[in-house]
């Protein structure tokens, strides 16, 4: 069971098994400070939507620049002021993932570093004009025109997208989970 609405986790996951429950957990995901409050946050989505027996993937993801946490931008106006800090530095992209089964909670902090280019005005505002990033930790998506902006990454892409694929897999096979044909 996928403890999230986000369709990139639902997309990524479909990778691993086919056949899955989505539940989309009322949870409040809070600010998060540091780095650490993303594990919170996953156990506490996985805790909400779990069911006993069942296997549970809670993830969240942030993007933190200079300790500084980007989540999801309220409007465009934030957005753009996001897209203007990352703007040629390093920042680095979290995903807290919780995985709960019989085999009690794993849980893992991914940590991907991503180099953006330095943008102009009008890159942004193309950017902004094209792409949907109000659903966006840090207002972008890496598999989407950012990347066109991304000079370089260190650690898991799939982290970026916000599904750490190599984690969750580990993760699952912890609880008894094999790969089925």
């Amino acid at each position: 069971m996928l403890a999230s609405g986000s369709p990139r986790r639902v997309q990524l996951l479909a990778l691993l098994i086919q056949d899955f429950q989505v539940v989309v957990p009322e949870v409040d995901e809070g600010r998060p400070a540091v780095p650490q409050d993303l594990l919170i946050a996953a156990r506490r989505k996985a805790e909400a939507a779990g069911g006993e027996g069942d296997i549970v993937i809670g993830a969240d993801t942030g993007v933190f620049l200079s300790g500084r946490h980007f989540g999801k931008p309220v409007d465009l106006a934030q957005a753009r002021e996001f897209l203007l800090a990352l703007s040629g530095r390093w920042h680095e992209v979290y995903t807290g993932v919780c995985v709960l089964g019989p085999a009690g909670a794993g849980t893992a902090l991914v940590s991907t570093r991503v180099k953006f280019s330095p943008l102009t005005d009008e890159e942004i505002e193309w950017y902004l004009a094209n792409e949907e990033v109000l659903d966006k930790a840090g207002a972008y998506a890496i598999q989407g025109r950012a990347g066109a902006f991304v000079e370089r990454i260190e650690g898991d892409f799939f982290n970026v997208m916000g599904f750490p694929l190599y984690t969750v897999y580990r993760l699952l096979r912890g609880q008894g989970w094999r790969p089925g044909p």
